[in-house]
């Protein structure tokens, strides 16, 4: 064969493979760049939605920030997400339509439903899921966000305390007020724990504080906010503090008074289940139910396991296995 010949073939070779339908280099190129495009679409709905529900109105500028792209690129942005009816200009400001709403409501419902399967399922570290859920959250439809909302549980709120918003779009307003407006005396929960700025929220997790802990203030200046639990004592810089929100105790609260955690139970004790943790959402929630593990039944110890976790439990005349922080998240009264 001439080279000639081969030269021939080598540019069929490279034409097919080119530009061959669905998968062609020149396809997968362009479904790439869709996927892109998509992602900045959705990312720029975030912003606008998390504005408005500040009290804040977005701008070019912002936006740009927010996306950490150049201001040409934001004003094409713009112009398309305009074309396709999802925002509005008015001056200097920028405003979701209905249409744009909605879509934004998908995403955010998307990115807190998989924080969810992500802290309960996978069991991935709290500190990671926020990323985790930034990079699957353009990938589902409507009906796999539907599937994966049914399948946890319909939870309510995801793992930070953010409310995750229906299926209709309704996004409830998340409760509490930051711990450094707290002027109230006495215990307070913790209720919410942003996760942005990252180095913040690592700064939070790495004191020792959690979702809907009991906690009290014992001091606090300018330098620092001194807080307890009754056990232990947390320090954190104001700055800090400012992102843990907090509310007054709920109800289920005056039941664990007199209670402890599951996992506290020593061996030969018996006890009755007093409530769940408020803590315990979706999926997770759903499963202690069926295992009946709901306040009023008798539960105790049994089976010790040599490496301690998980542990086995009598319930119902059933034997269950419970990891140590899934009990912690059971209070029991022992009898």
């Amino acid at each position: 064969m001439t080279s000639l010949s081969w030269i021939l073939i080598l540019f069929l070779l490279v034409f097919v493979f080119t530009f061959l339908p669905r998968i062609g280099l020149l396809a997968i190129y362009k479904t790439y760049r869709a996927a892109r495009e998509r992602e900045q679409v959705e990312d720029a709905l975030k912003h606008l939605l998390d504005r408005e529900q500040h009290g804040r109105q977005a701008s070019p500028e912002s936006l740009a920030g927010a996306l950490d792209i150049q201001r040409s690129r934001v004003t094409r942005l713009i112009e398309d997400m305009e074309t396709q009816g999802l925002l509005e200009s008015r001056g200097t400001n920028l405003f979701l339509t209905t249409q744009g709403e909605r879509w934004a409501m998908h995403v955010v419902r998307a990115h807190r439903l998989w924080e969810r399967y992500l802290t309960d399922e996978a069991r991935m570290p709290l500190e990671k899921v926020h990323g985790e859920a930034q990079r699957r959250e353009h990938s589902l439809t409507e009906a796999q966000l539907d599937d994966l909302d049914a399948a946890l549980g319909h939870p309510t709120r995801d793992p930070h305390g953010d409310p995750i918003p229906t299926r209709e779009g309704t996004l409830f307003k998340a409760e509490g007020m930051p711990l450094t407006a707290w002027q109230a005396e006495g215990p307070m929960r913790i209720v919410h724990l942003e996760d942005e700025p990252a180095l913040a929220f690592e700064q939070i997790l790495a004191a020792g504080l959690r979702l809907g802990q009991t906690i009290r203030i014992l001091d606090r200046n300018p330098q620092r906010y001194l807080l307890t639990d009754g056990e232990t004592e947390y320090r954190l810089a104001p700055a800090i503090a400012a992102n843990v929100s907090v509310a007054a105790l709920p109800k289920s609260e005056d039941a664990k008074a007199s209670a402890i955690p599951l996992a506290e139970l020593t061996y030969d004790q018996r006890a009755e289940i007093v409530v769940l943790d408020e803590a315990v959402q979706g999926f997770t929630r759903r499963r202690f139910l069926d295992l009946g593990l709901t306040p009023g039944t008798m539960i105790y110890p049994e089976l010790q396991n040599f490496f301690g976790d998980p542990r086995a439990y009598r319930v119902r005349g059933t034997l269950i296995a419970l990891r140590k922080d899934q009990a912690a998240q059971i209070w029991v009264k022992p009898v």
